[in-house]
């Protein structure tokens, strides 16, 4: 009799598929382009109001924060349900910083057109805080997205101003990245518009997480 045959465990059977797994890959590239653009599909729409936008923010930021900790992955409905509780905490602030904006760019386009010593000195000095706005402001939204609406403000302003302005490389990281994420998602139709502000974000919840975080 023909003894019968016995595969090894080594088999074809048992053989695990080499090289990289490009169908995860597929799936994670996907993942970091469709729930970053849903969360800035919903920042845009909760910005319509123009005051509202440092709330729609942090709210985008609290449902990417969520994302990348793996707690939720709905980024979109993420952030339209989080607008209520950073509306309510950020509300004061993201009225007076539109104010400012509006100031700054005012005197901004006014002292470019003097030709005087002291309207320079005076535009470079507005220049330079409209620069500091967009870390600032980016800072502080990620660590309201990464502490939550409940978070104590005046520790909140104190930790984004540590976030964006206690380490030269880390506001100008927040500040370039800032400028390079419209200009790179450039060859997008709406690229700009969705992740002009999510990619700076993300970055900046990287920065904000506590360590152990995403």
């Amino acid at each position: 009799m023909t003894p019968p045959t016995v595969l090894s465990a080594a088999g074809p059977s048992r053989r695990r598929p080499r090289g990289p797994n490009w169908y995860g890959l597929a799936l994670r590239a996907m993942a970091w382009i469709a729930y970053p653009a849903l969360a800035g599909l919903a920042f845009l729409l909760l910005s319509l109001a123009v005051v509202s936008w440092l709330p729609a923010y942090a709210a985008a930021g609290h449902a990417l924060y969520r994302w990348r900790t793996g707690e939720d992955e709905r980024c979109f409905t993420g952030t339209l349900r989080a607008f209520g509780g950073y509306w309510r905490m950020l509300w004061r602030h993201s009225l007076a910083s539109t104010a400012a904006f509006a100031v700054l760019v005012v005197n901004v386009v006014f002292l470019a057109g003097q030709p005087s010593p002291m309207a320079f000195a005076l535009l470079a000095a507005q220049v330079g805080v409209l620069t500091a706005f967009v870390p600032y402001h980016l800072a502080l939204a990620a660590a309201a997205a990464v502490d939550g609406p409940l978070a104590d403000r005046p520790r909140l302003r104190r930790r984004a101003l540590v976030l964006a302005f206690g380490s030269p490389r880390r506001g100008l990281l927040l500040l370039a990245v800032a400028v390079a994420a419209p200009l790179v998602a450039l060859p997008l139709a709406v690229g700009p518009l969705l992740f002009g502000p999510t990619l700076p974000l993300l970055v900046a919840l990287h920065l904000a997480a506590p360590r152990g975080g995403s």
